[in-house]
């Protein structure tokens, strides 16, 4: 059976995007292959964090994880700093990385670009553990969004660079991207990807928001001025958007959808991506609250840090000893 990894970031709460770009594809992936995933808690302190707030972020993704139908009897689910090679092989990657790589990197590039300040070299560094966090396990295929395809290609290269020095080590990944609904786009600002670090919660729906909540924002999602209910991405990117949030959801096709409203307005269409979105808000929240109430969570998490440790550890192992780390008594 092929091995598959993916981790999510949980800097904030898990949001819509979250889910049909990633989580959902988790799930219908776990019994087709050998599924690790691993909540990327290293990642999230590359800018502050409140403790608090991370903390509490990490087990909401843990229990989300699982209300959204992963099976710890089918899937390896482990935090990152639970197994410590991670951040071992991670600088080992680094030190095969080159600047100019890191330069190029659209998260580096866009931060630079619009002038931030106070950027930390852990930011500057996360493709090298990213990498690290994928060739840990030998993993065939990483399902990614479109936004994430660039740091599994720095991942291609290094391991090559890595096979290419020291001999046959690396599986070299294959990226996994979604079809439909690979890039959730915002409800406020339909050029940007519904991000959990926008300034208002307008266009962000989370996993947890109240479901009123969420119906208010699918409502109030900014579209267009056309009049017309079409698949025009590039004119009407809002509208676009909603269709296939309600086509991911629905497993019903963004045609499909589009012929019919195509006569009945911008209104029912948002009624009805917003039905599809809470009553699948509405399972994931029940699932969730089962999960928190019968605390289950630290089995799940220890028993996947002891699965996941006996490969990571098996593979660092390898890595330091054709490197020649360890010494020969």
């Amino acid at each position: 059976m092929k091995r598959m990894l993916s981790g999510i970031k949980p800097t904030g709460q898990l949001t819509l995007g979250n889910y049909i770009g990633a989580l959902r594809n988790f799930v219908k992936y776990q019994d087709e292959y050998e599924m690790y995933v691993f909540i990327a808690n290293l990642h999230c302190i590359t800018e502050y964090q409140d403790p608090e707030d991370l903390s509490r972020n990490l087990t909401d993704a843990v229990a989300l994880y699982m209300a959204c139908g992963l099976d710890p009897n089918k899937s390896t689910i482990f935090l990152q700093t639970d197994v410590p090679a991670h951040a071992e092989l991670g600088y080992i990657m680094a030190c095969n990385t080159y600047l100019g790589e890191l330069n190029r990197m659209t998260q580096f590039k866009d931060k630079t670009a619009n002038g931030e300040k106070n950027m930390t070299a852990g930011l500057y560094t996360y493709p090298c553990l990213m990498a690290a966090d994928i060739l840990l396990y030998n993993a065939d295929y990483v399902p990614v969004g479109e936004d994430q395809k660039q740091h599994v290609e720095l991942t291609r290269d290094l391991a090559q660079r890595f096979n290419n020095k020291y001999g046959d080590t690396f599986v070299v990944p294959e990226p996994l991207i979604a079809k439909v609904g690979g890039r959730v786009m915002s409800l406020s600002d339909p050029h940007k990807k519904m991000s959990k670090s926008e300034e208002t919660n307008k266009g962000c729906i989370y996993l947890l928001d109240d479901i009123k909540a969420a119906r208010k924002k699918i409502m109030g999602a900014v579209t267009d001025s056309v009049g017309i209910i079409q698949l025009d991405k590039e004119n009407q990117p809002g509208l676009y958007n909603l269709i296939e949030i309600a086509s991911s959801l629905s497993e019903r096709s963004m045609e499909d959808i589009a012929e019919e409203f195509k006569d009945q307005g911008y209104g029912k269409l948002k009624g009805y991506v917003a039905d599809v979105v809470c009553a699948e808000l509405e399972k994931i929240q029940n699932r969730y609250n089962e999960i928190i109430v019968s605390h289950q969570l630290e089995a799940v998490m220890k028993d996947g840090a002891e699965k996941a440790s006996v490969i990571a550890n098996k593979t660092l192992d390898d890595v330091k000893k054709k490197i020649g780390l360890e010494i020969k008594y």
